[in-house]
């Protein structure tokens, strides 16, 4: 049975932005990328991004961090997870209500896979998402970042709230 997740916005106080920063930047796929805490810590803090918490039960369990602005609007630029809630179905969850925040102000999601992280990718295939394209060497040497997008059609015929789900807000 999947445990009862529930994403809310970072909190700004409390040490919150410093604890994510610490799993990320000890955790895969971020330790292969060479992501510091100092990194993790500015981008968690991005006001140009919004960063959402999933709790599990109450608990912090990971985060979500979205850019909804810019060439690709409507990227996932991070999923972490703590490993202890990791092949729980909690990581389906997130990207779905990652899915129904971004298809409200967009008709396509974005994000990258590390070529490295096999687990990932098969999710995000078996979650839609279809490769457009390879970055490589993009982040570190030896290693690329692939490109993935799931979509609801093209701009031309899309509209805001042409999606039936329901829509979180920041």
């Amino acid at each position: 049975m999947t445990p009862t997740l529930t994403m809310r916005p970072l909190c700004a106080e409390g040490g919150e932005a410093e604890a994510c920063a610490r799993l990320m930047s000890s955790t895969e796929p971020w330790v292969t990328l060479g992501r510091t805490y100092e990194a993790s810590l500015a981008t968690l803090t991005d006001p140009a991004k919004e960063t959402w918490v999933a709790e599990v039960d109450g608990a912090p369990a990971g985060f979500l961090i979205l850019s909804l602005r810019g060439a690709f609007t409507g990227y996932i630029q991070t999923i972490c997870l703590a490993p202890e809630y990791r092949r729980r179905g909690l990581g389906r969850e997130m990207v779905a209500w990652a899915e129904r925040r971004i298809f409200a102000v967009s008709p396509n999601v974005f994000l990258c896979v590390s070529s490295f992280n096999h687990d990932a990718r098969r999710l995000y295939e078996r979650l839609g998402y279809q490769v457009v394209g390879e970055l490589t060497d993009y982040l570190v040497a030896g290693h690329s970042e692939i490109l993935m997008r799931k979509s609801l059609g093209p701009w031309s015929t899309w509209s805001a709230g042409s999606s039936s789900s329901t829509i979180p807000r920041r």
